[in-house]
């Protein structure tokens, strides 16, 4: 019976989000429906997620499919029209562009004799993204990374290796392009890419 009614309210505000809120207007547009828009899906959100912290914003359009694994923090907002997986881990005061898309898994591929689509799905730990990272526009994060404090990636860019804490990021696929603060690449960490003047050529 218990375990009904926890299904029963989840399906309410799956379909409260879905059907209602995630359409409403952008958050700072079309005043008083922005704030309204807002607070509809903040209300959502905190009975959908594990764990939602305070002052999430989550703009119009997000998708996160069930989001019954999704750990949101303190400040942190979801971009406009955004693609993130049910079990995405987001940390305290991160901002996410518009048009975001975080995968949670591959299809299988290994076989040339059955089709790609049958191979069922490849499975990886969630992705992590700690405090303070700003996401730009229409970023591609590939599934099981980790995003460390302070990055910045930039728009467009497609992310497929983990991100050093305090490293600037851009190009496809992603490379280090700076550090924030100075600091040099031993001072904040390591990371898997060779050196930026190697990734990020501008010859093929």
């Amino acid at each position: 019976m218990k375990r009904s009614l926890i299904n029963a309210r989840r399906n309410f505000w799956y379909c409260f989000y879905y059907f209602f809120a995630r359409h409403l207007p952008v958050s700072y547009r079309y005043q008083p429906l922005g704030k309204f828009g807002k607070m509809c899906r903040a209300v959502a959100c905190r009975r959908l997620f594990r764990a939602c912290g305070q002052r999430v914003n989550v703009e119009r359009g997000a998708n996160f499919y069930t989001g019954w694994e999704m750990e949101v923090g303190d400040d942190s907002s979801l971009g406009i029209n955004c693609m993130l997986p049910f079990d995405l881990k987001v940390g305290k005061n991160v901002m996410m562009g518009p048009e975001v898309i975080i995968i949670g898994e591959n299809h299988r591929f290994a076989s040339i004799d059955v089709p790609m689509r049958l191979q069922g799905y490849q499975e990886y730990p969630p992705v992590r993204i700690e405090d303070d990272v700003w996401i730009g526009a229409r970023v591609t994060i590939l599934p099981g990374l980790k995003i460390g404090n302070g990055a910045i990636i930039g728009a467009g860019s497609v992310v497929t290796t983990d991100v050093p804490s305090y490293a600037i990021c851009a190009g496809n696929p992603a490379c280090v392009i700076g550090f924030r603060g100075g600091g040099s690449r031993n001072a904040v960490g390591s990371i898997s890419h060779k050196q930026p003047s190697e990734t990020c050529s501008d010859t093929p």
